[in-house]
């Protein structure tokens, strides 16, 4: 078991204190952190106590401790997944030798950049999300926000520790600027679009957290098989900790869901805003949005850069090493569909090319499953609605389908059809007005929660669901 060392100005279980250039660059770089996560971390919380789940060991089985914590005070730090001893590359065009410890020299930029890319999204999200706290549909719900957001921190560590590690001047550079950049900001944006985009309510927070925080699974689970081992152990130990994440989006939905049906059973019109709720429908569009934006998260279907990744040993697939058998993939191929002469036909491509397209795959079917039990809800909660899943051509900025106009069911459309649709589809301002006029403020008495959503099944670490998860008093 890789025990951390909690007495560290830095808790870490990477030996730290014998390196001393890099623990100083990091000593350094820490309070600029903490300069960030007053000014744009929660608002309006920062002296509470809140129940937080802090890292005490890598290892799977018992690697946390809840208590109380003021977030400021959150034990921060370094934490990789135990070294595999003589772990090889699993797969590319360096199958089978030993995987790398340090930078390969031929693969340094593109490495870094991968890095960097991953880092860029952890503080966004935080940012997206620092005003939810004020309306907050339980306490229980406040202490999950900050669960993530403290966590994302945390991997925002993570990814620091690995550029100033390895990446010399440059890794230094580029983890300054990750403080620089602002999610939203017309100058400084953050690197990927979705997560630039507004977070203003818990209905959003809840489909983020359930699709685009799954991407973040995905991306995690391809490089956790990367031939670089300290990436590969660093994002091993993050998926450890996303999972949280994952059940806050999906089980924050299904509640969203449960009580929606609820309220529409109530109402004579069978209208759940009628009830003080959100509609089945709206909830639809929300869906719609998240996963499609979520989508582009993964790249372009058809892609250079993908092969390279791939083919330098640097980014697997989801469980490289477990599911697949070819780990070369130079002869194999995969047929994506490509709208052609006003018609989708099925285009064979080189499989390293699509590798993007492998791991959207697989995210969309996870997604599904989610959707599944969403839907397993529903029908217990008496609903004959149903929530589906868009096509993954369906409202897409980038890639192949991103200049061709597509209906929910993957259908190639006019862009007037679907204009004149997108009210259907997609969320509209009034909408998003709705839905943010319901939190207006939060809900901060033991065990209540907000009237348009169920509360929850059960509570944290075996505390009842009226437990006090953030103080206020």
């Amino acid at each position: 078991m890789t025990a951390i060392d909690y007495e560290a100005r830095i808790p870490n279980n990477v030996d730290l204190a014998s390196d001393k250039r890099l623990q100083r660059a990091l000593e350094k770089w820490q309070p600029a952190f903490l300069d960030w996560w007053g000014a744009m971390g929660p608002e309006g919380f920062q002296g509470r106590d809140v129940f937080l789940r802090t890292a005490v060991s890598a290892h799977a089985d018992g690697w946390a401790v809840f208590d109380y914590v003021k977030m400021p005070d959150y034990r921060w730090g370094i934490f990789l997944s135990d070294r595999v001893p003589d772990r090889k590359i699993a797969f590319g065009d360096h199958a089978g030798l030993p995987a790398w410890q340090e930078v390969p020299g031929e693969y340094r930029n593109m490495l870094q950049r991968l890095i960097v890319t991953q880092a860029d999204t952890e503080p966004a999200s935080v940012e997206q999300q620092r005003y939810l706290g004020q309306t907050a549909p339980s306490l229980y719900d406040l202490r999950n926000l900050f669960q993530v957001n403290v966590e994302e921190g945390r991997h925002l560590w993570a990814m620091v520790y690995l550029l100033q590690a390895y990446f010399g001047r440059t890794g230094h550079e580029e983890a300054d600027a990750l403080l620089v950049r602002r999610s939203g900001d017309a100058d400084h944006p953050r690197i990927l679009d979705a997560f630039n985009q507004k977070c203003p309510d818990w209905l959003t927070f809840f489909c983020f957290t359930t699709f685009t925080d799954r991407d973040g699974k995905y991306q995690l689970g391809a490089l956790a098989e990367s031939g670089f081992d300290p990436l590969a152990r660093t994002c091993r130990f993050m998926l450890t900790e996303e999972a949280h994440h994952l059940f806050v989006g999906e089980k924050g939905v299904q509640r969203v869901l449960t009580r929606s049906a609820e309220l529409t059973a109530l109402d004579p019109n069978g209208d759940a805003r009628n009830q003080g709720g959100i509609d089945l429908d709206t909830i639809q569009k929300y869906v719609n949005y998240w996963f499609s934006y979520s989508l582009d998260l993964f790249g372009g279907e058809i892609s250079s850069n993908a092969a390279d990744f791939f083919a330098s040993g640097l980014k697997g697939r989801w469980k490289e090493e477990s599911k697949y058998e070819d780990h070369i993939c130079t002869d194999a191929v995969q047929m994506v569909p490509v709208y052609r002469d006003g018609r989708l036909v099925e285009e064979a491509v080189p499989l390293r090319n699509a590798m993007n397209e492998v791991l959207r795959q697989e995210y969309a079917d996870d997604c599904d499953k989610v959707v599944g039990r969403w839907n397993r809800a529903l029908e217990s909660a008496g609903s004959s609605f149903r929530i589906k899943l868009p096509s993954t051509r369906f409202h897409r900025r980038q890639g192949i389908y991103a200049d061709q106009a597509y209906s929910p069911d993957g259908e190639p459309i006019s862009s007037e059809l679907f204009e004149a649709n997108r009210s259907r589809w997609l969320p509209t301002d009034a909408d998003r007005a709705y839905v943010a006029s319901l939190m207006t403020r939060g809900v901060y008495e033991p065990g209540k929660v907000a009237h348009w959503i169920s509360p929850p099944d059960k509570g944290i670490d075996g505390r009842p669901a009226e437990f006090e998860y953030v103080r206020l008093t």
